[in-house]
């Protein structure tokens, strides 16, 4: 069993508008997911730093993120992070640029935990229609690209208010879409923003959305997670 969660954490910016990247760290420790991906990961100006200085992930919580080496200073690639626990082996990394009117891009890492060998995707798509439907297409060409000998799962913040038109119609022609529910306001849920996508070599054995306290204040969405089984 593989737990997996997805987390547009807002640049730590909480429903308060206080930046307070320990409240985001409490979310992840309440998820207890083996692997996260993060959408909103660096701050927004200047050098981009993480949302969540990495000492304090290390110190406080069983996660480490992907190091993309790119930006020395952030967490991720135009925001997207994956986190993992500090006991998976991470077997390659990469950054994936896809086409885009305001910067975008999605992240990918195969990764070896809870005896899954895994290709991961991370993403947070454009507010246009038009744009997102162009990044799935070129998200699911790199995932069959990087998936071909492993398990494959996508997750992130498709930005697609539609229940199933959209980009989620590109998406779901090639992979899985788990029910997860509503994740956006997270002061009171009204879009399924956020998405976990898996292949057929796997299998979702229940999802859903994080409710917490912790949760409803840390940042403007809602953490999705779903529990992951081979098929």
């Amino acid at each position: 069993m593989l737990k997996v969660a997805s987390y547009n954490i807002h640049k730590a910016i909480g429903t308060d508008r206080r930046r307070n990247p320990g409240r985001v760290i409490e979310v992840l420790n309440e998820l207890d997911a083996d692997i996260i991906t993060l959408q909103e990961a660096d701050r927004r100006f200047g050098a981009r730093a993480a949302a969540i200085p990495s000492l304090m992930l290390e110190q406080h919580s069983d996660y480490r993120a992907i190091p993309l080496d790119v930006q020395t200073d952030s967490m991720g690639w135009h925001g997207n992070a994956i986190l993992t626990r500090k006991s998976a082996d991470i077997i390659a990394h990469d950054i994936l640029h896809i086409p885009y009117l305001e910067p975008r891009g999605a992240v990918m890492a195969q990764i070896d935990i809870n005896g899954f060998d895994l290709s991961i995707f991370g993403m947070h798509l454009d507010l246009s229609g038009l744009w997102r439907r162009r990044q799935a297409a070129a998200i699911v060409k790199l995932a069959e690209q990087y998936g071909q000998n492993r398990s494959t799962i996508l997750m992130g913040d498709l930005n697609e208010w539609s229940a199933s038109g959209g980009c989620l119609n590109d998406f779901s022609r090639h992979y899985n879409l788990v029910e997860c529910g509503r994740s956006f306001h997270s002061r009171g849920p009204i879009a399924r923003l956020d998405r976990i996508m898996h292949c057929d070599r796997l299998k979702a054995v229940i999802g859903g959305v994080h409710y917490s306290a912790s949760a409803r204040k840390a940042s403007d969405h809602l953490p999705v997670w779903a529990q992951i089984v081979s098929a």
